[in-house]
């Protein structure tokens, strides 16, 4: 189960990576092109702006993963033991359902825009749209493989899957 963890958790980067990687090569091509031939690709901005919304939604369940995400954490330090642990399952549980509602809620607004093309790219809203729900499906699974951890000592899992030993979001109290 450590090694599809790991695999995951690596695809889900990779792919982070050749999302940026594109729209940097994008975004510089055009850059490029327009101080050279005074001409600029048409669809350029749209393809950066579209890959940058897919990279917000893929990026959000590793961030979550890492504890990334802003957090307070006055209420949970002012707790003994237990109450901080019944607190983080709520939290966690209250992710969950909102994680699942946020895929329903994509998944209807992909299809309602299944017939909308892109004005430059041409391409179905559809595949804009889909972001909303893969994004979320990654959160619930992030949410998932990290959530004993969480909820019973309060940490995070580093980058090779280990446990950090941050209680704390990002490592800072706020």
């Amino acid at each position: 189960m450590k090694r599809l963890e790991h695999i995951f958790v690596a695809l889900n980067g990779w792919a982070l990576i050749l999302m940026l990687t594109s729209m940097t090569l994008i975004v510089g091509a055009n850059i490029a092109l327009r101080y050279i031939t005074a001409h600029s690709l048409p669809w350029a901005d749209e393809a950066a702006r579209y890959l940058m919304i897919w990279m917000t939604f893929a990026g959000a369940g590793l961030v979550l993963r890492f504890g990334g995400h802003v957090a307070i954490t006055n209420l949970q330090d002012a707790l003994p033991d237990r109450g901080q642990k019944i607190m983080r399952a709520a939290i966690a549980l209250g992710l969950l359902i909102f994680f699942g509602f946020m895929v329903y809620v994509g998944i209807q607004y992909a299809q309602r825009m299944q017939y909308q093309v892109t004005p430059a790219l041409r391409i179905p809203f559809l595949y804009v749209y889909a972001a909303m729900p893969v994004g979320f499906t990654l959160l619930i699974v992030h949410l998932a493989l990290i959530a004993h951890p969480f909820i019973t000592a309060g940490t995070y899992k580093d980058r090779d899957g280990k446990e950090d030993g941050a209680a704390l979001p990002g490592g800072a109290n706020g």
